[in-house]
């Protein structure tokens, strides 16, 4: 017992040793120790003592200043520095407006002034209250200017005159997203980080329910009748349908204003307002168009053309003309365009290019549905095709450098794209097939209508559960080899494809002026079985200029102004098969896809235009009788039908088609009283005795 206590004391003494020397030791370096002679604290607790530290020296436990925040909200708003959102690139540089130099205060008045007199009524004659900032967060809006465009009328105040709607102003992809997901059910960020979101019962546009106001102006300038996209309504009809949709925007808490650029041509661009009632249609358009830079956002002023899109809430079915709970509506005089009844982003871009379709013939400027490239020479390509005849996979090209996709202009300048993005389809999508667009899938795009998992949000681009129609738009520089600015020199190649699944189309073909204006006109292309159902055997389609959904005038006149500036600039024709050979479909073959690259290369380069030509029967198309890399023998289509009779009678077949859709066309002339012109156009199209 005693050998038991004896040890017990020396450990006892040795620790009380090693503890004297650790609270040394930190008390020097500035710290805490135990005191050697037990005092007590609290709760009977041994009592721990902190000593100072030599000013010179760091404190071990890295201890740094507390925030200067003396609230959550205040801490919160620290987080975020303030900026405006901008275009990676801009042009060459250009003096400023002396708006410029106005106070922020000042021009943040002027913006909700200008955006109150868009969201006007017409019979109140007076704006909405309008602040900035979002509604949910107290705490960051301030107490901003309450603006209208007039004075305030003698009428009795209404209720939604004593409310405040806020303005979520040119909000950035990051800011659209967390308004999306906190308040859209069904948007979600995938796992590439890509938005993706619902556009409602529409899942593609509604052309039967688009409607243009028929006034003194566009009664004579505008195509109507037969074959026309433009449906009439009359301009007490769109006030109607406007006062609706801007009373369903002013009773919200909150709308989403996105003033933009159409035309990356600057000498030529439109100033656009798109005003909506979802993140989802705000991130779509802020891809779509052309985003301002922060000094372009600051002069920015009155635009030259306001969307209203009030697509969640439905039209009068008993307003005249409305045949359906949607109405797509656009008044030229007035430029505007009102969306009711239809969340479908779609109809904003397409509803914008037939302004543009509109606006630009007025100044001499060809409006183009068309995709645009330019190679490294500064030789630029004109793509033109309907859905199915490559001209997405055709105008991206590795070599080349991509002005745009979808939609341009041709001016006095050169070619310039329409848009700042790209609306691509995602159906069937795959890295290997499409990899620049299943790459530009991230971060910043919008997806429409996808399925994905539901654990790791992975999109499975065959499922078409939703629709077929699942779409991406995502901004241009997301494309590695785009062009920016989205602007070229004078075009060189004019090229119109066509999936011809008839077979009796050469591959490639040189056209002559005037069966350039005649295949342009008739924009033909075939379905197949799977294209739509219930189609069981090729079915010929022609779509005027390649976009008669999206034209405002006759398309002679696009066609006359198309001819005139390859005439002047020097550009070649080409009409190119990306369908059929062998026979039609069913019993030939597709053209294999390297063949066509090979004929589009050989276009670019100028190889074909050195190349010797044979003519055809019954179209007159002049074909090569070589192409590096492809074979001979599919050049003429005569040599690769086995049944030389079935050629023939398919041949005769598909250039009656052609003729029967070009008698719509026959009444109307092209250019300045030139009906030789017409008489040329006519006689370039298929010979049939």
């Amino acid at each position: 017992m005693s050998n038991w206590m004896a040890k017990l004391n020396a450990s006892t003494n040795v620790w009380m040793k090693i503890k004297s020397e650790i609270a040394i030791k930190m008390s020097e370096k500035g710290g805490f120790s135990f005191p050697t002679t037990p005092t007590k604290g609290r709760n009977g607790l041994r009592k721990i003592q902190t000593h100072g530290k030599k000013e010179d020296q760091i404190c071990h436990d890295d201890s740094v200043p507390p925030v200067k925040a003396q609230t959550i909200d205040e801490l919160h708003s620290l987080q975020k520095k303030r900026s405006v959102p901008n275009t990676p690139i801009r042009g060459e540089s250009q003096p400023l407006s002396p708006s410029l130099s106005l106070s922020e205060e000042e021009r943040h008045r002027q913006q909700l002034q200008s955006i109150s007199a868009s969201l006007a009524s017409l019979t109140r004659e007076t704006g909405p209250n309008v602040v900035r900032g979002d509604p949910d967060r107290k705490s960051e809006t301030p107490r901003a200017h309450v603006t209208h465009h007039v004075q305030a009328p003698t009428l009795s105040t209404s209720d939604s005159g004593l409310k405040f709607t806020h303005i979520l102003y040119n909000l950035s992809p990051a800011e659209l997203y967390e308004q999306a997901i906190k308040y859209e059910k069904g948007s979600f960020i995938t796992s590439s980080g890509a938005l993706a979101t619902l556009s409602g019962a529409k899942t593609g546009r509604s052309p039967r329910d688009k409607r243009v106001v028929r006034d003194e102006t566009t009664e004579d300038e505008l195509w109507w009748g037969k074959g026309s996209p433009n449906i009439e309504m009359d301009e007490h009809t769109f006030l109607v349908n406007r006062e609706r949709a801007v009373d369903y925007l002013c009773s919200l808490d909150k709308v989403y204003v996105n003033d933009q650029f159409l035309n990356w041509d600057p000498v030529h661009r439109i100033k656009v307002r798109i005003v909506s009632a979802r993140a989802y249609h705000s991130l779509f358009m802020h891809n779509m168009c052309i985003r301002p830079t922060p000094e372009e956002l600051m002069e920015f002023g009155t635009p030259d053309f306001t969307i209203y899109n009030a697509g969640m809430f439905p039209c009068n079915r008993y307003t005249h003309y409305m045949t359906s709970s949607t109405s797509i509506d656009l008044n030229l005089a007035r430029r505007e365009m009102v969306i009711l009844g239809t969340q479908y982003a779609g109809e904003m871009k397409k509803g914008l290019f037939g302004v543009m379709h509109y606006l630009m013939p007025k100044r001499q400027i060809l409006s183009l549905h068309s995709g645009c490239n330019m190679g490294k020479d500064g030789d630029v390509a004109l793509f033109f095709g309907l859905s199915g005849t490559g001209k997405t996979t055709l105008s991206t090209d590795h070599n080349r450098y991509l002005i745009g996709d979808d939609e341009h202009c041709w001016s006095e300048n050169g070619v310039s794209n329409i848009e700042g993005g790209c609306y691509a389809k995602c159906i069937d999508l795959s890295k290997d097939k499409e990899p620049d667009i299943f790459n530009a899938i991230k971060f910043g795009t919008v997806m429409e209508n996808v399925v994905f998992d539901e654990h790791t949000r992975e999109v499975d681009y065959s499922d078409k559960s939703v629709t077929e129609n699942t779409r991406a738009a995502y901004p241009i520089e997301y494309i590695p080899n785009a062009k920016i600015p989205c602007v070229g020199p004078h075009p060189r190649n004019v090229i119109l494809l066509a999936c011809d699944a008839f077979g009796v189309l050469p591959p490639v073909s040189k056209l002559s002026l005037a069966q350039t204006m005649y295949h342009f006109i008739s924009g033909y292309t075939a379905l197949v079985a799977g294209t739509e159902d219930g189609i069981k055997e090729p079915q010929a389609t022609f779509s005027a200029c390649f976009g008669a959904a999206f034209i405002m005038l006759h398309p002679t006149k696009y066609a006359a102004m198309l001819a005139e500036k390859m005439k002047k600039h020097g550009a070649t024709g080409w009409l190119v098969n990306t369908g059929w050979s062998g026979g039609s479909y069913g019993s030939g073959k597709r053209i294999k896809l390297a063949y066509t690259r090979k004929i589009i290369d050989a276009i670019h380069s100028g190889e074909l235009l050195e190349a010797k030509y044979t003519k055809t029967e019954i179209f007159g198309l002049e074909i090569p009788t070589e192409v590096e890399g492809v074979p001979s023998e599919i050049l003429d289509p005569a040599n690769t039908w086995p049944d030389k009779a079935g050629h023939r009678e398919t041949l005769l077949k598909l250039g009656g088609l052609f003729k029967n859709n070009f008698e719509g066309f026959l009444n109307y002339k092209i250019g300045a009283e030139n009906s030789l012109l017409t008489d040329e156009i006519l006689a370039a199209g298929p010979n049939i005795q």
